[in-house]
């Protein structure tokens, strides 16, 4: 399953910064995954009540178009930029008032998410890069992501780690990185987990399975096959994943697996959000209001 994310930055080298690299990163932080701040009662950050949660499809054929409920309460790909940019400015102040004139965030990483929340979320989809790379992302990109990390992981300025909380710490006293919140993640993770055991998309997946072993392939689920430990090497893409990663989006193509998947995670999120949501629009009305904030601090920049 994968999280949101177009242009992340490299996490900077405090508690969280070992989950994402084995080396210490300075930059500023835009992550889906952590503890978010104290939720804000909607009331008083005044700002408008959001609007209910939807799914939505756009290109039926194209699950990168496909919305899922939970992301309404996510903040959005253009929240977090501008977060990210208006935090490393500040950070880049605060350095240099402290005579760190050469230290720089860590660069932009290339975006390997995908085009969406949900592109990819499901597995393959597209013929052109199944063809190429099989269950693989693209060599070239993935490349520059790990240069981009290794770029990242060295500051050069010499700034001791106490210098950089100070200003990581200014930096939160007017805008806080970006996170989604806890309960937002639980209902995304347990959503998906759920839909695995659905009757629908065990249903449909027993329909792939039975078309896989039509083709010579034996799989229970997609996720089997695209998991599986011959095709996990990321340094190498054979002709045996290629042709495997032909069948399965044959049958995927076949039977309406990754919408019957879609539809069913669709539901579950909907109940769950019902259950939440006052807590829910108060994470929104929160997001909304920090996004509101960094656009009027990168405007007065």
């Amino acid at each position: 399953m994968k999280t949101l994310g177009k242009s992340l930055k490299v996490a900077l080298p405090l508690a969280a910064a070992a989950a994402v690299c084995t080396v210490a990163v300075v930059g500023a932080m835009s992550s889906d995954n952590g503890s978010s701040h104290p939720h804000e009662r909607a009331a008083e950050s005044k700002v408008a009540a959001p609007p209910p949660a939807r799914a939505a499809v756009g290109d039926p054929s194209n699950p990168a178009t496909w919305r899922l409920p939970v992301e309404a309460y996510m903040p959005a790909p253009s929240a977090r930029l501008t977060i990210t940019n208006v935090r490393d400015d500040l950070m880049d102040a605060c350095m240099s008032k402290a005579g760190f004139d050469n230290w720089t965030p860590a660069p932009d990483l290339p975006n390997i998410d995908g085009a969406s929340f949900t592109d990819g979320r499901y597995g393959i989809s597209d013929a052109e890069q199944v063809t190429q790379w099989g269950y693989h992302r693209d060599p070239a990109l993935m490349r520059s992501y790990n240069d981009a990390m290794l770029d990242g992981a060295v500051d050069e300025s010499g700034a001791d780690d106490a210098q950089v909380r100070q200003c990581v710490q200014e930096a939160d006293g007017s805008v806080t990185a970006v996170q989604t919140a806890p309960l937002v993640e639980q209902i995304d993770i347990e959503g998906y987990k759920t839909s695995l055991t659905d009757p629908a998309v065990k249903g449909v997946f027993a329909k792939w399975s039975a078309c896989m072993k039509g083709k010579g392939y034996s799989y229970a689920t997609p996720p089997d096959a695209q998991e599986d430990p011959k095709f996990t090497d990321p340094e190498k893409i054979t002709p045996a994943e290629i042709a495997t990663a032909k069948a399965d989006l044959s049958c995927r193509n076949q039977y309406p697996v990754v919408k019957t998947w879609f539809d069913t995670e669709v539901k579950l999120q909907q109940a769950a959000i019902a259950k939440n949501q006052g807590a829910l629009d108060d994470i929104q009305a929160t997001n909304q209001a920090q996004a509101a904030k960094a656009n009027s601090l990168a405007q007065a920049q």
